[in-house]
């Protein structure tokens, strides 16, 4: 075998060991991460009696799951219902192979590895684990798979809340997968590159795409709620309703590994958000990243584990902060608010980008940047203060009770609960 080869195969088994181990451990720490939050935004004590601060408080539940009883319903699918976790859980584990979680590494090597041969690697290597061309269309790809997973689990289990839940998940998930994708598209155009490297480097050259992008960033945002279900979006869960959704008939490790999806899932979001909308690895103000050199690479990681985790608390922000919808509310959001407001800023970016080139003549892709931040600026202020007054995000609630006041004043001044006093 050819020796290059050799140290290519050589390099990429070593970073999906590492890679994989760190988010199957992280991932594990992240539902201490979530308990210490919530208990820090409510004024209260988290998990603090295992290990150091209850940082073994992870390890114990992980335990404890192994050891439960597992648990079959009788009239279940059996084999689809054994298959099902593993279908949401080994996707969810793939979407962290392709992102870029630092610098290329600027790596020269050429040394005998005894009996397996010689290993050469010359030139930079890319910090990730599957340097793809195709980009953020293999993870909306890979990520549509999930919801096989989840809408298995809930026809398998042979339950009503199950089975609904399994409905709620798949339309919800379809539904935003639209505007998700649709969100990404002014990102193809500003970028000409859907890979994730090239994006970077795109964006380390002019703006972070949060600027002449912001409507993408938060139409994507919001779909990645959704996409992960989790609140104010979590309604294929539904306690309230529907016990637990589709995995109410699910115990020990295969309950455990629905949220393990849950979240990598979280952690594949924030790190999309990170590198598509903030840079990614992308260190401000400098262009010493590039250059290879070990230090300038570890700074990078550092930049771009920041910016993932800040989302990744945002995300367990929003969720001890905001109710949960109704579902109507979350099916209008999607398709009658994101998806024509994603349509309608593609043709507004494509229009601006067009006018910028062929007519005002502007060939700086820094300056381009600039002026596509002042068009999403005057956008976002139209979307936001003008658009959406109560009446397009409002679910199945009647037009005229929308706009009218809940109590209505009677002749006297005084109020009335909703009754009109005859004059």
């Amino acid at each position: 075998m050819n020796p290059e080869l050799k140290g290519y195969m050589l390099l990429s088994v070593i970073k999906m060991l590492v890679v994989f181990t760190v988010v199957l451990v992280g991932v594990a720490l992240l539902t201490l991460l979530e308990r210490k939050v919530s208990a820090w935004m409510q004024n209260r004590r988290g998990p603090n009696r295992v290990g150091w601060g209850g940082l073994l408080q992870p390890a114990a539940d992980g335990l404890k799951n192994i050891l439960k009883e597992e648990t079959f319903p009788a009239e279940a699918n059996r084999l689809l219902f054994l298959l099902a976790p593993a279908m949401s859980f080994i996707p969810a584990l793939m979407l962290s192979a392709v992102i870029p979680f630092a610098a290329p590494l600027r790596l020269d090597f050429d040394f005998t590895a005894g009996p397996l041969g010689r290993f050469v690697h010359h030139g930079l290597m890319p910090m990730v684990v599957a340097d793809v061309p195709v980009g953020f269309l293999f993870v909306l790809a890979i990520s549509s798979m999930g919801v096989y997973g989840i809408a298995l689990a809930g026809w398998a289990s042979n339950s009503k809340y199950s089975l609904l839940g399994g409905l709620r998940a798949t339309a919800q998930m379809i539904s935003y997968e639209v505007a998700m994708g649709m969100s990404l598209i002014p990102v193809l155009l500003l970028s000409g590159n859907v890979s994730f490297s090239s994006i970077i480097l795109e964006q380390s050259r002019t703006l972070w795409f949060v600027l002449p992008l912001f409507l993408s960033f938060f139409i994507f945002l919001v779909s990645g709620f959704a996409e992960t279900n989790r609140l104010p979006f979590d309604l294929p869960e539904a306690e309230s309703e529907l016990i637990a959704g589709y995995h109410s008939e699910y115990s020990a490790m295969k309950f455990s590994m629905f949220f393990i999806a849950e979240y990598a899932n979280v952690v594949t979001v924030s790190a999309m958000v990170a590198t598509l909308f903030f840079g990614g690895w992308d260190v401000p103000f400098t262009r010493a990243d590039e250059s290879g050199v070990w230090y300038w690479v570890i700074l990078s990681h550092l930049m771009f584990f920041a910016k993932t985790f800040f989302w990744i608390f945002f995300i367990m922000w929003i969720r001890w902060t905001l109710p949960r919808f109704r579902y109507d509310q979350l099916m209008a959001l999607g398709w009658k608010f994101l998806l024509p407001v994603a349509l309608a800023y593609i043709m507004v970016i494509s229009g601006a980008i067009y006018a910028l080139e062929h007519l005002a003549g502007v060939t700086s892709p820094l300056t381009r940047a600039m002026a596509l931040t002042v068009v999403s600026l005057v956008l976002g202020i139209l979307v936001f203060r003008v658009l959406d007054r109560g009446v397009i995000v409002s679910g199945s609630q009647p037009r005229r009770q929308r706009l009218e006041p809940d109590l209505l004043r009677n002749p006297l001044g005084g109020r009335t609960d909703g009754v009109r006093v005859a004059s």
